[in-house]
């Protein structure tokens, strides 16, 4: 019958050596349990609090031991501590199954041997042993940016407006002031459903490459005043590289009202902007030009990973070209014209007025989280993705 004896060596080894002699008994001792009366005795043999093995060990094997050594000991003795408990417990099972087959011939059962032939043939399953977890999954980063631009527009008190993706051409262009020669409605630059040429021009099938046309059947739905912010999937007609994929995502936004000026725009993003970057961002406006807004413009924050310096120590700063501010998106006054496709749901123009805007979520996420390939987004490549989670 196994017995404690005194260490007379603390090393890695020694104590592994010694780790091993124990756990071989405990197995064996375990695997012979028939009853509950043997298992009592099995259970007193190893955890008395007097005389018990593990007090033994305890004595012998960590208070014995030298300073300087006390801490590897300490480790293996809570260790075999661990592993006592576990086949004292499982040993209990073992005794209520007279008829469970004990080891193989010719060899040393382990205790997860013994555990498992004894959780088998009981039918049950220890609440106490680590299950097989699913992988808790975590957004994707240019969700994840999404989301928080949406999140500061709500709380300004904009809500949440989706349309689809597949859209017409009368939403996507004719009715946000694209004129009919517009080179965006070439397929060099939208991609069209197949087989719609027999259809009207307003009729016509297309992916939609902006989310604008939401901003259109959101006003054919409500009537003014409207604030609403619209994230989601586009499209065009772009090859990939490292800045430009077909398949992108927008965050727009709509404010309509009596009395709204291009300054409600620009206070409105200002604070945007710097509950997005913080609050030491600064903003500037440049003229542009966009068929649904007039006038339209162009905003830019200093760069907020340079500080608006244009350098990091001695290197240019590349994302915002050694300039000092980025792009961040396009806004402006909502087009008298653009109106008038909805003029009889309530926006006379000559009663309200609105300013829009609309940034590309994915150009957001690239500079936040420095990344310098928009197509590692789009990959799948769990090691890359695993990084923000």
């Amino acid at each position: 019958m196994y017995s404690v004896s005194k260490l007379t060596e603390y090393s890695a080894s020694a104590l592994e050596r010694a780790s091993a002699e124990l756990r071989s008994a405990l197995a064996q001792e375990a695997v012979a349990v028939k009853n509950e009366a043997e298992w009592k005795i099995f259970r007193d043999r190893w955890m008395a609090r007097k005389n018990g093995v593990l007090t033994q060990i305890n004595d012998l094997w960590l208070k014995a031991a030298p300073k300087e050594a006390k801490r590897e000991a300490g480790r293996e003795v809570n260790l075999v501590k661990e592993q006592v408990e576990q086949a004292v417990a499982a040993a209990k099972i073992q005794s209520q199954i007279p008829t469970l087959p004990i080891a193989h011939a010719g060899s040393e059962p382990s205790e997860v041997e013994f555990q498992g032939k004894a959780f088998e043939k009981a039918g049950l399953v220890d609440i106490t042993l680590p299950g097989i977890r699913r992988p808790i999954g975590a957004e994707h980063p240019v969700i994840k940016t999404m989301n928080e631009i949406v999140s500061v527009f709500q709380k300004l008190g904009y809500s949440v407006a989706e349309g689809p993706v597949v859209e017409t051409d009368y939403y996507n262009f004719e009715a946000l002031n694209f004129p009919p020669n517009h080179p965006a409605r070439d397929t060099q630059d939208t991609l069209f459903i197949a087989g719609q040429a027999a259809k009207p021009p307003r009729e016509r099938l297309l992916l939609r490459t902006h989310t604008s046309p939401v901003q259109i059947r959101t006003m054919e739905k409500m009537r003014p005043p409207i604030r609403i912010v619209i994230p989601g999937q586009v499209h065009r007609n772009d090859p990939p590289d490292a800045s430009h994929s077909p398949m992108f995502h927008q965050v727009e936004g709509l404010a309509v009202d009596t009395n709204i000026t291009f300054s409600d725009l620009k206070g409105t993003l200002d604070h945007a902007m710097k509950a997005l970057f913080g609050s030491s961002v600064k903003t500037h406006f440049r003229p542009s030009f966009f068929p649904f807004t007039e006038p339209s413009a162009e905003m830019f924050v200093s760069c907020f990973i340079c500080g608006g310096s244009g350098t990091r120590g001695a290197e240019p700063c590349r994302p915002c070209k050694q300039t000092g501010w980025i792009e961040i998106l396009g806004c402006g006054m909502v087009d008298p014209n653009v109106f008038d496709f909805v003029k009889d749901k309530g926006y006379d123009p000559r009663k309200v007025s609105g300013f829009a805007f609309g940034m590309g979520a994915d150009r957001i996420a690239l500079l936040k989280y420095g990344v310098d390939d928009i197509q590692l987004f789009f990959q799948g490549d769990v090691r890359f993705l695993q990084q923000f989670a």
